[in-house]
């Protein structure tokens, strides 16, 4: 039996051999590093037997799926510490998250903030013991009747949904047994120390609101100290950039108990929303696309034809008019189909690029509700682009170029996947095929690197995300590019094609942004809420030094205010370094300091956001210097803090 290892060599043996055995072969610091393996590319428990020629590769911590077992096991742990501290502690469920891992619980009596350092306290006490990991299966019935036995009601109602011919599987170590498909690692010292519980919240049994609400222990692993470490340290900052905080102190939004969910956008925050829709519009136009708006309310046989009343309809706000079924629009594109097909289309009309700024309501459980993050309402920079078969590598690349602008001007690294079919999809698998390869040729020949997102598409069609970075290192889905030849076939729309045949066209949905509002709340933790220039809320503010040049500062206001510079006036009765103070609070990018001498020489004294103190101006030099860096949509780097 021949076994290639991800280095390429090839490593034999007589007899089946242990993923966990083949590390020790390769050398025993793999072998204590190692959480998981992968057998022709499908991960495996290192308890795994191998048993024919296979590629197998290695995985540690630092990989993706190595670190999300190592996280795995650590959930059975902190599920252990708690039933050994509270044994009539009931367990749910324990899986690993993309920043750690969580286990719900149903204590006896409230779980609090002082009980976590005694769960970190006995879960290091477990690590330590460095309990064996074991797997074995029960049938149904049997798996039923030993967590009964256990008394662990959650368990058995999970066991009770598999199939009556189920082998259920468990890990057990020590003491503790758990119901879990695993993989695991090989024992609890495998955890290492590189943990941390983070805080308590709560969670319905299964997500309802109509189930009982858990205690859920919310921790984090990695695969050393300094992981950790950095991972905590940028909590720490995403908590003073949180833009629901933020937003707040900077009166750019506000929600409300008359609307969870809906935003309320203040004049600063409009100003902001509205510069960065100018921006869309300016990209756009010159990117070819054309402007509409379409319904927010339309009626129930259109979202049936779009597929949207049967896949998406838990998520959609309905309402009854004229005796008809209507819905409020979750999407734009069905609206967006109806102008495309208002008129006969021509092969000269391809492709066809139609962009829309559309609110769209979708329903989100008040739980899931986030700030700007998880709204009920927003804007979304949809566009749709119809077109022929021979266009759609153009078109995909146009996009991907038009969003690598987006996010480079915002100073975003971004990486990007490739969704394919999901369960829940329609079309024929010729469709997807065809579609899919669309997608992979365009990035191809753009040279972006990309991994695949299994399963992952819209219902309609496969899919391109990309996924941004910012400037403390957190991901964000924004951008995505969507290919469809289902909507097109269901709603019929065609056009002329040179040979004078009707022909079916292809589609394009995509976004930039994606949710303005979220965009927005993105923004606001990337830049800390001090925005560059050109899109500040306000982009320079006049602060005279006495109220005996309030008429000279206000010659200055009216001038800045007349070349088109977002600038107000702090004509209260404070000490000049309060009111500097205060714009520096604010994130004001330019402080523009008026006194007997400015007044004399029609000057201002310049404090900005990045240097501090930059010198006298008069005030057209500044106008022209502000007005440049507006005009470039610049990123000003901090030089130093202004004092």
């Amino acid at each position: 039996m021949k076994i290639t290892l991800k280095d390429g060599s090839v490593r034999e043996y007589a007899a089946p051999v242990p993923i966990i055995d083949i590390a020790k072969d390769v050398s025993e610091g793999l072998a204590r590093m190692a959480c998981l393996g992968e057998v022709d590319g499908e991960t495996a428990d290192l308890r795994t037997v191998v048993d024919k020629d296979c590629h197998v590769n290695i995985l540690t911590a630092k990989d993706e799926k190595g670190l999300a077992a190592l996280r795995h096991t650590a959930s059975h742990v902190m599920a252990q510490a708690v039933k050994r501290l509270f044994p009539e502690t009931k367990l749910a469920i324990g899986p690993s998250i993309a920043d750690g891992f969580y286990y719900d619980v149903d204590p006896s009596s409230p779980l609090t903030a002082e009980d976590l350092p005694k769960i970190e306290a006995e879960m290091k006490k477990i690590i330590k013991e460095g309990l064996p990991l074991e797997h074995f299966t029960k049938p149904r019935e049997e798996a039923i009747a030993f967590m009964r036995e256990k008394e662990e009601p959650y368990k058995v109602e999970l066991i009770e949904d598999l199939p009556e011919d189920a082998q259920i599987s468990f890990y057990s170590q020590g003491e503790f047994t758990d119901l879990c498909a695993g993989p695991h690692l090989m024992s609890t010292k495998g955890v290492g120390k590189a943990f941390k519980i983070m805080n308590l919240a709560g969670a319905y049994w299964r997500g309802s609101e109509k189930n009982k609400m858990l205690t859920r222990i919310y921790a984090t692993a990695f695969a050393s100290k300094e992981d950790l470490e950095a991972y905590i340290t940028m909590m720490e900052e995403a908590k003073k950039r949180d833009h629901r905080k933020l937003g707040k102190e900077l009166g750019l939004f506000m929600m409300h108990d008359a609307g969870p969910g809906f935003p309320f956008f203040l004049p600063k925050g409009m100003t902001l929303k509205n510069t960065l829709l100018d921006y869309w519009r300016e990209i756009h136009k010159k990117a070819g696309y054309v402007e509409i708006s379409t319904p927010v309310i339309l009626n129930r046989s259109l979202w049936e034809t779009s597929g949207h009343w049967g896949h998406y309809k838990n998520n959609m706000y309905t309402t009854v008019i004229d005796e008809e079924d209507y819905a409020i629009k979750p999407m734009n594109c069905p609206g967006g189909i109806l102008v495309y097909a208002s008129e006969p289309r021509s092969y000269r009309d391809l492709p066809m690029r139609v962009g829309e700024l559309g609110l769209v309501h979708r329903h989100e459980k008040s739980g899931q509700l986030h700030g700007l993050m998880r709204v009920r309402c927003f804007t979304q920079d949809d566009a749709h682009i119809f077109m022929m078969p021979e266009q759609i590598k153009d078109e995909i690349k146009g996009v991907a170029h038009l969003i690598n602008e987006v996010y480079s001007l915002f100073g975003f690294k971004y990486h990007v996947e490739l969704s394919t079919r999901p369960e829940d999809s329609m079309g024929s698998e010729e469709d997807w095929e065809m579609a899919t390869e669309g997608l992979r040729g365009a990035l191809d020949e753009l040279g972006l690197d990309y991994v695949v997102n299994e399963g992952d598409g819209a219902f309609y069609g496969p899919k391109i995300d990309f996924h941004l970075e910012d400037s403390i290192g957190r991901t964000w889905q924004c951008g995505t590019i969507q290919l469809d030849f289902q909507l097109p076939q269901r709603f019929e729309l065609e056009y002329t094609g040179a040979d004078g045949e009707k022909h079916q066209p292809i589609m394009i949905h995509r976004v930039a942004f994606g949710s303005i509002e979220r965009f927005i709340g993105i923004l606001i933790e990337h830049f800390a809420g001090a925005f560059p220039t050109w899109l500040a809320p306000v982009q320079a503010r006049v602060l005279p030094i006495s109220d005996k040049y309030t008429d000279y500062a206000k010659e200055v206001l009216e001038q800045l205010n007349e070349a088109g510079i977002r600038a107000e006036l702090d004509t209260r009765s404070e000490k000049i370094g309060y009111k500097i103070r205060e714009a520096q609070t604010q994130k004001i990018p330019y402080m523009l300091v008026v006194g007997q001498k400015e007044e004399e020489t029609k000057t201002v004294a310049v404090r900005s956001r990045f240097a501090g103190d930059e010198g006298a101006s008069s005030v057209n030099d500044f106008i022209s210097m502000i007005q440049k860096e507006i005009a470039g949509k610049e990123i000003r780097a901090v030089e130093k803090k202004a004092e």
